[in-house]
């Protein structure tokens, strides 16, 4: 691959992960974001905001291979569409796509824009690669970490999580974006399926806290009987990490967890 490959969101939690070990298998990366980062020996940055289209027909100049990770609470269809529009003009031969396990089925805002924007890709024309990642131990910690200073800690019947190392899921999308379109490929998730309680009473342990009682809730409606039926769990044939919650806390000591 002689071309740089576009990662969109490279300095993101995920890019800042993915930008680097492209570079180490050397290939040359150009970074879209909306705020310029700092160039590096093979990395080039270039202002674009993929929710406007601003600045991405011209981002994409040169562009074989485009690497989506940017993403926020609102606007993953229209970025997508904005992407696979510029992409199919500028004649991407692969584009990859990084969702979120449970992407069609739960009934949640935020899961209904990675759905749309995963079949935006798939009917763009575009060569693509679709992979869903499970949440990041890096998103869990916020949630379990403020719970962890509440009196009591809610218990949400039913809610299970598969959390995953970033690294990993960097090191998938790196071979993913080097190899050929594949369309949708197999998910990849953490090797733990884990309750809020249990989440916490290892963050209690690694993090020398008291432990707090739980308080059971009842998540209702469609969102609550989804997350008790496990839509956002994935099937039998993901590729699941080896990275534990674990072993992130004890990673993250250094750090104010």
């Amino acid at each position: 691959m002689t071309a740089p490959v576009l990662v969109t969101g490279g300095t993101g939690t995920i890019g800042s992960r993915a930008v680097p070990m492209l570079g180490t298998a050397g290939q040359e990366v150009r970074v879209l974001s909306r705020h310029l980062g700092e160039n590096g020996p093979g990395i080039t940055h270039v202002r674009a905001d993929t929710v406007t289209g601003e600045g991405v027909a011209k981002a994409l100049d040169g562009i074989e291979v485009v690497l989506h990770l940017a993403g926020g609470a609102k606007g993953d269809d229209t970025a997508a569409q904005n992407l696979t529009d510029a992409a199919k003009a500028a004649g991407v031969k692969h584009l990859i796509l990084i969702s979120v396990t449970g992407a069609d089925k739960m009934p949640i805002g935020y899961f209904h824009a990675k759905a749309a924007a995963e079949q935006i890709v798939a009917e763009s024309g575009v060569p693509y690669t679709i992979i869903r990642a499970a949440q990041l131990h890096d998103f869990v910690l916020p949630v379990i970490r403020a719970m962890g200073r509440l009196p009591l800690l809610p218990k949400p019947g039913g809610l299970r999580f598969e959390p995953v190392a970033v690294e990993e899921v960097a090191r998938r999308l790196c071979e993913v974006t080097l190899g050929h379109p594949e369309g949708r490929v197999a998910d990849i998730v953490g090797p733990e399926v884990l309750t809020v309680r249990e989440l916490a009473d290892v963050f209690y342990e690694e993090t020398r806290r008291h432990r707090r009682l739980s308080l059971p809730v009842r998540i209702p409606g469609k969102i609550g009987r989804a997350y008790r039926a496990g839509d956002n769990l994935a099937d039998d044939d993901a590729l699941r990490g080896t990275g534990t919650w674990r072993e992130f806390l004890a990673a993250s000591m250094g750090a104010e967890v």
